[in-house]
C-alpha cells in the first residue's frame, strides 16, 4: 500500500541527480519538518448520542472491528494476537501515539511524541528526541525508558525493525539512539511509526528480552522460545496510554466501545471532539449502522449496492488507494502439488481478475496489471520499462493453463483435474465471511476453479479466526492479504507477501503458515528471496535498491507464492454536517495516504481540519 503521486514519481525518476539529502528526504530522513496543529476546545466526555453529545460534548462516530474482553485484550505489543483492537486500526493512533505521522504527497513528518529525529550516517545511528512534558494517563511521565522497552518488545516478538537495527539505549530522559546494523531508507519509517507502550506495564518483560538480545539468545529454542510464548499470554488491564483518548473499558460492549478524552494525552487540548464512539463489527454488521448515520465515516469494504445506497443518503464516497488487497494463498505443506510453480501459474490463467474485482468492489476492486507483489501504481518507480515488459500479466487463457497442468502431471478423469498422485484436486477455500469485498471474491474464485475442473469447497469463516488457522497452516486455500499499506517502500509490500503468512513469522504462533521456502529456483538461476527482499531495503543507494526489488518482483511474477486477485481502493462512506463538519477534499493530496498506516481523518483530527460541526 504505497502511495505515491506524480511529484513523487518524477523525483524518483531523476535520483541519478539528486544529492544524497534529497534521497533521503524521498524516504523521510534528514530533518524533515511538522505541520503545523491546528487548535480546538476539549471538553469532558459524556454519554454518547444520536446527534454528537448532550452537555457541549463533540463525538466523532467511527467503525472497526474489535474484540471484546476477555478474548480481546490489552497487550497491544506488536505482533501479539487478538488485541483489543488490530494492529492496523486507524484508531490506535489516537490512543498510543507514535514518534510522528506521515504525508505521503509532500513527504514530511507531522512529528507527534518526537520532536525531531536526524541519522547520522557517518556514525550509523539514528537519534530520536521526544518531546519534553509528555505524561502516561496516570500521571507519571513518559520518557525514553519506554522507547526503550517498546523496541527491546519488538526483538521478543520477531519485528522487522530488528532486521537493520542492532542496539538501542536512551542517552537521557528525551533521547534515544539506535545503532544501525544495516542502513537502510525504510527504518525511520519502523521507529516514527512505533505506537509507544508503557515500562510501567511491559517493563519486565523489555528487559528480560533485552538480557536475551544483548547475550545473543536464540527466539527459537531455549529461554527466547519460552519468553516469547509466555509473553503472548500476558495481559495487562486498566491501560495507561499516552494519546489524547482512552478506552472506556465498563462500556464496552459487543455492538460498540467508546475512546474518551484524556486531559493528560498528547495534544488532548488541540482536538475538538471529546469523545470518540467506535461500532464494532466487519461490512455486513456495520452497514445497517452507516446507512442509519450513526457512523461519520468507516473504512470497510462496502457492496456497490451498499455504496449507491450510501451516495443516494447523502454520504460523500472517499477513494484513497490502498495499495494492497486480497491474495489467494496455499499451503504447501499439506498439498505438496502447489510446490510446482506450472500450477500456481495455470490457477492464474484461469482466474478472470477483472471479474473477481468488478464482483467484489465495483469500481474500487482493480486487477493487478503487473503481478509484482506490489501496486500497480508504484511499479513504474522502481522497475524499468524493459524489466516491466518481462513482467507476465496472467490475463485468463485456459489453454495455457491446460497446457500447464498437464506438464504438471495432473490429468483430467472425466470433467475433473486430478493432482499427480492421482488424487482430485478438491480443497477447501477459507474466506472471511464478515468482509463484503473478500467474501464475493473468494466465492468467485472458488466458481471460476470449479467450472474448470477443480472442486472447491466454500469455507466462509469469522474473520478473527481466519488469520490464526492460515498461521497455524489449518487450511488449504485461503484468501489473505497481498501488499502493504505502510509505506511506499516496494520490500514493504514483499514482507507482507512473503513473510507475514509464512514461516518466517507463524513461528510465533508455533506454526509454518503457507509454508512457501524462500530459497527458490527460477528461470535466471537459484533466489534468495529472504536475502533480495531484505536487500531491497539496505543501504541509501536507490538505484542499488532498485536492482533487488527488479530481482524481487519478477521472482514473485514468475513464481507467484500468493496470487494477488486486484488492488482494492477505498469506498469510504463520510458524513458531513451532523457531528463532523467536513472531510478532506477529493484533490486534497492527503487522500494520497493510505486509509490503514497515517490515516487522513486521524491525521485530520489532530491538525484540527477533521473538527465538530
Amino acid at each position: 500500500m504505497s502511495p505515491t503521486g506524480n511529484n513523487e514519481s518524477a523525483a524518483r525518476a531523476r535520483t541519478n541527480d539528486v544529492s544524497r539529502r534529497n534521497v533521503l528526504q524521498l524516504f523521510g530522513f534528514a530533518g524533515l519538518g511538522a505541520a503545523g496543529l491546528g487548535s480546538t476546545v476539549a471538553c469532558s466526555p459524556s454519554k454518547p448520542t444520536a446527534e454528537g453529545g448532550a452537555g457541549g460534548d463533540k463525538e466523532f462516530h467511527g467503525a472497526y472491528p474489535y474484540q471484546l474482553p476477555p478474548k480481546g485484550h490489552f497487550n497491544l505489543a506488536a505482533g501479539v494476537t487478538d488485541g483489543v483492537q488490530a494492529a492496523n486500526s486507524p484508531y490506535n493512533d489516537l490512543v498510543y501515539p507514535s514518534g510522528g505521522l506521515y504525508y505521503w504527497a509532500d513527504k514530511k513528518w507531522e512529528y507527534m511524541l518526537a520532536e525531531s529525529g536526524t541519522l547520522d550516517e557517518k556514525a550509523s545511528t539514528y537519534t530520536l528526541k521526544l518531546r519534553s512534558g509528555l505524561t502516561w494517563s496516570d500521571g507519571t511521565p513518559l520518557t525514553s525508558k519506554d522507547v526503550v522497552a517498546t523496541f527491546n518488545l519488538h526483538w521478543l516478538m520477531r519485528q522487522q525493525s530488528w532486521t537493520f537495527l542492532s542496539d538501542i539505549k536512551a542517552t537521557d530522559d528525551t533521547t534515544i539512539v539506535f545503532s544501525i546494523g544495516t542502513p537502510s531508507t525504510v527504518l525511520e519509517r519502523y521507529i516514527m511509526r512505533a505506537p509507544i507502550l508503557p515500562a510501567a506495564v511491559y517493563g519486565e518483560w523489555a528487559t528480560k528480552a533485552e538480557t536475551l538480545r544483548k547475550a545473543k539468545g536464540s527466539l527459537d529454542d531455549g529461554e527466547g522460545k519460552t519468553l516469547n510464548g509466555d509473553f503472548q499470554k500476558f495481559r495487562p488491564e486498566n491501560p495507561i496510554v499516552s494519546g489524547p483518548f482512552n478506552y472506556d473499558v465498563k462500556s464496552m460492549t459487543n455492538s460498540q466501545m467508546t475512546l474518551v478524552k484524556n486531559p493528560k494525552g498528547l495534544f488532548a487540548d488541540k482536538i475538538g471532539f471529546t469523545k470518540v464512539v467506535l461500532y464494532n463489527g466487519e461490512t455486513s454488521d456495520i452497514t445497517p449502522t452507516v446507512m442509519d448515520k450513526s457512523v461519520d465515516y468507516a473504512t470497510h469494504g462496502f457492496a456497490v449496492a451498499s455504496e449507491k445506497s450510501l451516495q443516494s443518503n447523502g454520504f460523500r464516497i472517499l477513494r484513497p488507494p490502498v495499495y494492497s488487497g486480497p491474495a489467494l494463498v496455499f499451503n504447501y505443506t499439506t498439498h505438496p502439488e502447489f510446490a510446482d510453480v506450472r500450477v500456481r501459474q495455470a490457477i492464474a490463467y484461469i482466474l478472470d481478475r477483472n471479474e473477481n474485482g468488478t464482483i467484489a468492489l465495483g469500481e474500487s476492486g482493480k486487477a493487478c496489471k503487473f503481478m509484482a507483489g506490489f501496486s500497480d501504481q508504484t511499479v513504474p518507480d522502481w522497475v524499468s520499462d524493459a524489466d516491466q515488459k518481462k513482467l507476465q500479466p496472467y490475463e485468463k487463457d485456459f489453454a495455457k493453463a491446460t497446457q500447464l497442468l498437464t506438464a504438471a502431471g495432473w490429468k483430467k478423469s472425466g470433467d475433473k483435474w486430478q493432482t499427480p498422485a492421482g488424487k482430485p484436486a478438491a480443497y477447501d477455500i477459507k474466506f472471511p465471511t464478515e468482509f463484503a469485498d473478500w467474501n464475493p471474491a473468494a466465492t468467485n474464485a472458488a466458481d471460476q476453479l470449479t467450472k474448470f475442473g477443480f472442486n472447491i469447497t466454500k469455507r466462509g469463516i469469522t474473520f478473527t479466526q481466519l488469520s490464526p488457522d492460515v498461521l497455524e497452516g489449518k487450511f488449504d486455500l485461503a484468501i489473505q492479504s497481498w501488499g502493504a499499506s505502510s509505506h511506499p517502500h516496494p520490500y514493504f509490500s514483499f514482507v507482507q507477501d512473503l513473510y507475514a503468512f509464512n514461516y518466517v513469522t507463524a513461528a510465533n504462533s508455533g506454526g509454518k503458515g503457507m509454508n512457501f521456502p524462500l530459497k527458490q529456483k527460477i528461470s535466471t538461476g537459484d533466489i534468495d528471496l529472504k536475502a533480495v527482499v531484505d536487500k531491497s531495503a539496505q543501504g541509501l543507494d536507490l538505484e542499488e535498491q532498485k536492482k533487488n526489488v527488479t530481482a524481487a518482483a519478477l521472482a514473485f511474477n514468475e513464481l507467484l507464492p500468493i496470487i494477488p486477485l486486484w488492488e482494492r481502493y477505498g469506498n469510504n462512506p463520510a458524513l458531513e454536517g451532523k457531528r463532523v463538519a467536513k472531510f478532506p477534499a477529493d484533490d486534497d493530496p492527503i487522500l494520497k495516504n493510505a486509509p490503514y498506516a497515517d490515516n487522513f481523518v486521524i491525521m485530520g483530527m489532530y491538525s484540527g481540519k477533521v473538527a465538530p460541526v
